[in-house]
């Protein structure tokens, strides 16, 4: 039980720290509302949940010093520089490559638009350098003397599995809320750049880091 609080709490104070994830959410729930931003709560959820199954199942791929680790990172970095890059020039006109209209939506664009939104949370969170270095970590962590069960392993995932998407689709539905999206309607625009500029130094500083270990 003690381990399991300690990874508990590390997984949720991971998910409080800013990063790609909560930013697309946020971002997504900003131009679109909390309905279609939960679409791409539930896509990093089903990231962070092959995360968790490769981490348990041991697979070479998760230990940092592996070649598909390093791919990995960089296709992270290319991807979050991406992101930042949308961020700042589609910043305030509502679009990400995914259909954006809070008013009088069909229901086959609000569809569409809720499965855009997932793929591209599925690839934050499979590209998010934070949680493939999280995973690793977890990996380490629970070797001799700390092994556990496959019982226990299933309900570690389960268990963080469900918080990533609960924490992601409450983040939308705070911030899809009608009276803060009437707050933040002037200041959008500005929030997105920042959001961007943020992304792509996170980009940055993880392709320095990676350099400098090598």
């Amino acid at each position: 039980m003690q381990l399991f609080l300690v990874i508990a709490a590390a997984h949720f104070l991971a998910l409080l720290s800013p990063g790609p994830d909560f930013f697309l959410v946020a971002r997504t729930s900003l131009t679109a509302g909390w309905k279609v931003a939960s679409g791409a709560s539930l896509g990093i959820a089903l990231a962070n949940g092959v995360f968790i199954v490769v981490a348990f199942a041991g697979v070479e791929a998760m230990h940092p010093d592996s070649v598909w680790f390093v791919i990995l990172q960089m296709a992270g970095c290319i991807y979050l520089f991406y992101l930042g890059v949308l961020f700042i020039c589609y910043a305030g006109d509502g679009t990400l490559h995914v259909p954006m209209s809070t008013q009088k939506t069909s229901a086959t664009t609000a569809y569409r638009a809720w499965w855009r939104a997932l793929g591209m949370g599925f690839l934050s969170g499979i590209l998010n350098p934070k949680n493939a270095l999280f995973y690793a970590s977890l990996v380490s962590l629970l070797t001799e003397p700390y092994a556990i069960s496959v019982g226990w392993k299933v309900f570690y995932g389960l268990w963080m599995f469900s918080i990533v998407a609960l924490w992601d689709t409450l983040v939308a539905v705070l911030i899809g809320n009608q009276r803060v999206l009437q707050r933040f309607a002037r200041i959008q625009p500005w929030l997105e750049r920042v959001s961007g500029v943020m992304l792509i130094l996170l980009a940055m500083a993880v392709l320095g880091a990676m350099i400098l270990h090598r």
